[in-house]
């Protein structure tokens, strides 16, 4: 496997990490559950807050992890293969 299949898969791994923390938010998780939660939002959190920053409110509706999604797909996953394939 290329390098920029690995990337590639890893980018996906991460959108879908997002798409999970979004999902388990939805519920008030315990337990087990809120330790996954918490080990998620470790990792993606970081980045989802930096559209927070720059999204108005919506009120209960949270648009970030879409935007967070829709960049990584549509922008810095293109980039990254640019790059990658011209290397």
């Amino acid at each position: 496997m290329s390098v920029a299949g690995i990337v590639s898969r890893v980018l996906d791994f991460y959108a879908l990490l997002i798409l999970a923390y979004v999902v388990i938010s939805w519920f008030r998780p315990s337990g087990f559950l809120y330790d996954v939660f918490h080990v998620i939002g470790t990792v993606v959190e970081p980045y989802i807050s930096l559209f927070r920053r720059f999204m108005p409110s919506t009120g209960a509706v949270d648009f970030s992890p879409l935007v967070a999604i829709l960049v990584l797909q549509y922008l810095i996953r293109p980039l990254l293969m640019l790059v990658l394939t011209r290397v």
